[in-house]
């Protein structure tokens, strides 16, 4: 008989939705967010001293997509002590849909941005490497949930309109996340990157989320599932 750890089921429905999997995301996001606001924290007090201050919530990119990831799992979380809410609430879709779009979108441009700083000179310290691991597993986590929620086409709308609304904040009023100095001169590049990063992410979980929705369809006309 085999002694092989089944790797299949670090992916499952049963390993990720069980509730100490879900306390520990919900404590080490949470953790992570409030770390990240920390880290913010001078760019928010700039902000609010020399800019609008309705511009505040676009600052913080990260620990925001950080936070809506963290509130989508309290929502796993409650549905496992109370019985599968059957009807999602609109509110908990357009969490939900910010939580898996903004935890990927930001995840990647952020280990990027630090691997092209590095790159061009920008030292290198014990706090890059946490930032990209913490970064690589916001983008992991999202696609890894993306099958557990439901989300309706409203609330990739607005979804959409939050993300790019933020990249036109970010690039045009000048409230993107502190760069190291050497990428400064390529600022016209990263926004076009991140412009382009928001589409990306947009239709991978819009059409993950198509999948799912249309493998479910079949599985109730007894269609074989789609693998």
């Amino acid at each position: 008989m085999s002694n092989r750890f089944p790797l299949s089921l670090l992916w499952s429905r049963s390993f990720l939705t069980s509730r100490w999997m879900l306390w520990s995301l919900l404590w080490v996001n949470g953790l992570g967010t409030i770390y990240g606001y920390y880290w913010y924290g001078q760019q928010l007090i700039y902000t609010w001293h020399n800019k609008p201050w309705w511009m505040l919530p676009f600052v913080p990119d990260s620990p925001t997509a950080s936070l809506f990831f963290t509130v989508s799992v309290g929502y796993l979380l409650a549905d496992s002590y109370r019985g599968d809410d059957k009807s999602p609430s609109l509110l908990r879709n357009i969490i939900e849909a910010l939580a898996l779009v903004t935890s990927f979108k930001y995840g990647i441009w952020a280990v990027v941005m630090i691997i092209a700083g590095n790159y061009q000179g920008a030292p290198s310290s014990w706090q890059d490497a946490m930032l990209i691991t913490s970064h690589l597993g916001m983008a992991a986590e999202a696609l890894l949930f993306a099958r557990f929620f439901r989300i309706r086409p409203i609330a990739w709308l607005i979804a959409a309109l939050w993300i790019f609304t933020n990249d036109l904040m970010d690039y045009s009023f000048g409230i993107f996340p502190a760069l190291p100095k050497q990428l400064h001169d390529d600022l016209w590049w990263i926004a076009g990157f991140t412009w382009s990063l928001s589409v990306v992410s947009l239709v991978v979980f819009i059409t993950l989320d198509f999948v799912k929705k249309l493998t479910i369809a079949r599985s109730k006309l007894g269609h074989p599932s789609i693998s």
